[in-house]
C-alpha cells in the first residue's frame, strides 16, 4: 500500500468543494420542496398548465354548468370561414380533468378575431410611468396585454400593443386653473406644473403684462398645458 501525501493547501480546497456542492444539493431539495407545498396549499382549484406553463385556475365544482367555463378552460375550434368582426358559432369542448356539469361539448356564439384585435376593454395591459403624455414623439409605449378570460378569440392571449401613456403624479386640474386665475401673474400655475423657466418670466414680468397669464388660462382650461414631467392631470 502507498500512502499519498496531501499538503494542507490541497486538503483545504478540497474540503471546500465538497461543502460547496453539498450546500448547493441541500438549496435544490428545498426548492423543489416548497414548490410542492406551494402547488398543494391551492384551495379547490384544477390546475391547467398551457403552453406557457402558467397555472390557469378553472371551476372545480361539479355543480357550475360547463358552458359557463371561461374561455381559458375551453378549446373553441374556429371554422375556414370566420370573416373578421361577424358573430359565428364555434365548437367548443372542455378537457376531462375539469368538473362541470352538462355537456363536454357544445356550440358557443363569438366574434371571429384574433386576440389582439380585441377591444380596450377586452384586453388587461401593463402600465407603465415612464412615459410622456404631452410629447407627441412618446405618448405611446409598447407593453404586454392580456386578454380576459371570458373572452374566445384565436391565437396568443397575450400579445405586444401599443398603448397611449395615461400616468399621473397626482396634479390636479383644478388646482392649476385656480392657481392661473388668481397667482398666474406671479407665474404660480408654471410654478405647480414644474415649467421653473417660465414661472420665473413670467414672475419678472408680470405675467407678460397680462397677455401671458390670460394665454395660460385658456391653455390649461382645454388641458393643452400640463405638468412638465409629461404626466396627466387626476
Amino acid at each position: 500500500m502507498k500512502c499519498v501525501h496531501i499538503s494542507i493547501r490541497n486538503a483545504v480546497v478540497i474540503l471546500l468543494c465538497f461543502l460547496t456542492q453539498h450546500s448547493h444539493m441541500l438549496d435544490n431539495e428545498m426548492d423543489v420542496s416548497s414548490t410542492k407545498r406551494d402547488v398543494k396549499n391551492i384551495p379547490a382549484e384544477k390546475i391547467i398548465r398551457s403552453r406557457e406553463d402558467k397555472i390557469i385556475p378553472c371551476s372545480s365544482s361539479e355543480s357550475t354548468p360547463c358552458t359557463n367555463l371561461n374561455a381559458v378552460c375551453l378549446n373553441c375550434n374556429f371554422t375556414n370561414s370566420c370573416i373578421y368582426g361577424e358573430k359565428v358559432n364555434v365548437t367548443c369542448m372542455v378537457d376531462s380533468y375539469i368538473k362541470c356539469s352538462g355537456d363536454r361539448t357544445f356550440e358557443k356564439t363569438v366574434i371571429c378575431q384574433y386576440c389582439y384585435q380585441t377591444e380596450r376593454w377586452e384586453h388587461n395591459c401593463e402600465l407603465k410611468a415612464d412615459c410622456h403624455s404631452i410629447l407627441k414623439s412618446k405618448n405611446t409605449y409598447q407593453t404586454n396585454c392580456t386578454v380576459r378570460d371570458d373572452i374566445v378569440c384565436l391565437g396568443e392571449r397575450t400579445f405586444n400593443k401599443n398603448v397611449q401613456c395615461n400616468w399621473t403624479r397626482g396634479y390636479r386640474w383644478t388646482t392649476t386653473l385656480a392657481l392661473s386665475i388668481g397667482l398666474g401673474g406671479f407665474g404660480a400655475d408654471r410654478f405647480y406644473l414644474g415649467h421653473w423657466q417660465e414661472g420665473i418670466g413670467k414672475l419678472f414680468s408680470f405675467g407678460g403684462f397680462g397677455v401671458w397669464t390670460l394665454i395660460d388660462v385658456i391653455l390649461i382650461s382645454l388641458h393643452y398645458l400640463g405638468p412638465a414631467d409629461g404626466s396627466l392631470y387626476i
